[in-house]
């Protein structure tokens, strides 16, 4: 029912793009005569290719021409939501603040994990999901040096272009790699409390060591777009080069329709698929003979923490291209880059939880679903 309703808003909004793609204006630029069809923006906040010859200011104060073999293109025509974003304390201040938090707690942590694991692994198909999401979110929290970097230097972005795909591509990625890997432990603590039989018989190393290389091949291929594109611009009205932030208004129509299926199949989906699990896994430990409080809350915890890290950004960055799809404004991508930290922040959370559902559920789940039988499950 979920997959069918997400299915349903996507043909209705490219409908709605069709349908009004010639009506009303959607801002500057957006048609330059009544033949010209309406172009897509990605996931940032937009500009306009600048035409006119570029300047930077030098050391001395004074204003040089800018090379084109050694400079990024310009863009122009930002709007006061852009450059209030890119010149305010949030990107400059408080972003980079919760990244450097994040990275200081989470690689630590993480790197104890995938030690942990290696040292004493008591399941194999376990292992492997927490492998692979410890892995994901090392990824995740690397990017964030040069991400905080870039945004203490008032988000000027000065390693290269091809540093900044890397890093943009890097940091998307592992995000949505680690969302799905999260759905599938779900999806493993689901099968082993609610269908405990038909999860005994499974090869169990075998589907968790193809789905998360599934995982993070498919993660891997959605981000070859952010590796071809251009991702660093020269913004003369703010002074600076901005990293992914700003993107022109003749990018490909493809990229509107590749970040909507992102969205949804690398956030809002995951989110789904651990809601429904989730809801069965309580409603079935709540029918057992044993006393599985403590576990219960354990659980409700975990899950209230996923919940609070990657609804806002799920949400938002799909009202966002709402958003686009409508009128054409962008305000929402500030609140969007807010909700990217929640995210983060999970991602030095993972270990903890890990280790707190270890502690609660013990090393197995005895599970009684039937009277005068029981199952000993490690989930």
């Amino acid at each position: 029912m979920g997959k069918r309703l997400l299915l349903l808003l996507v043909f209705i909004l490219c409908l709605s793009v069709t349908l009004q793609k010639n009506g009303k204006k959607r801002g500057r630029g957006h048609r330059k005569n009544s033949s010209e069809v309406f172009v897509a923006v990605p996931r940032t906040f937009r500009g306009e290719p600048d035409l006119q010859p570029r300047f930077i200011f030098v050391l001395n104060g004074t204003q040089a021409p800018v090379s084109s073999h050694s400079s990024p293109p310009s863009l122009r025509s930002l709007s006061n939501s852009t450059v209030g974003y890119l010149l305010g304390p949030l990107s400059t201040r408080v972003i980079p603040i919760i990244y450097v938090l994040a990275v200081s707690v989470g690689i630590p942590a993480n790197i104890a994990i995938l030690c942990s694991l290696a040292t004493k692994i008591r399941k194999v198909s376990s292992a492997i999901l927490y492998c692979s999401l410890a892995v994901s979110d090392l990824f995740l929290l690397l990017s964030l040096f040069f991400k905080a970097h870039y945004h203490f230097h008032g988000n000027h972005w000065g390693l290269g272009e091809a540093a900044c795909r890397m890093v943009t591509a890097c940091f998307y990625g592992n995000l949505y790699c680690s969302a799905m890997t999260l759905a599938c432990i779900s999806i493993k603590r689901y099968l082993a409390v609610v269908h405990p039989f038909m999860y005994k018989v499974l090869p169990k190393r075998t589907y968790t060591a193809v789905v998360s290389l599934a995982v993070w091949g498919v993660f891997g291929a959605a981000v070859v777009p952010e590796l071809l594109m251009q991702q660093s611009y020269w913004l003369p009205e703010v002074g600076r080069i901005t990293c992914h932030d700003v993107l022109p208004l003749d990018s490909h129509v493809f990229l509107l329709y590749y970040n909507l299926l992102l969205t949804v199949f690398g956030l809002l989906l995951p989110l789904g698929v651990t809601v429904v699990c989730f809801v069965r896994i309580i409603c079935e430990l709540q029918q057992s003979h044993h006393d599985w409080a403590m576990y219960i809350r354990a659980s409700s915890l975990v899950f209230a923490i996923f919940l609070l890290c990657f609804t806002p950004a799920g949400v938002l960055h799909f009202l966002h291209y709402v958003r686009l799809f409508a009128d054409g404004t962008e305000t929402l991508y500030v609140y969007f880059q807010a909700a990217v930290c929640l995210c983060c922040v999970h991602a030095c959370l993972d270990p903890f939880l890990f280790l707190l559902m270890s502690k609660s559920a013990g090393s197995s789940l005895y599970f009684r679903p039937f009277k005068g039988k029981s199952l000993s499950i490690s989930i």
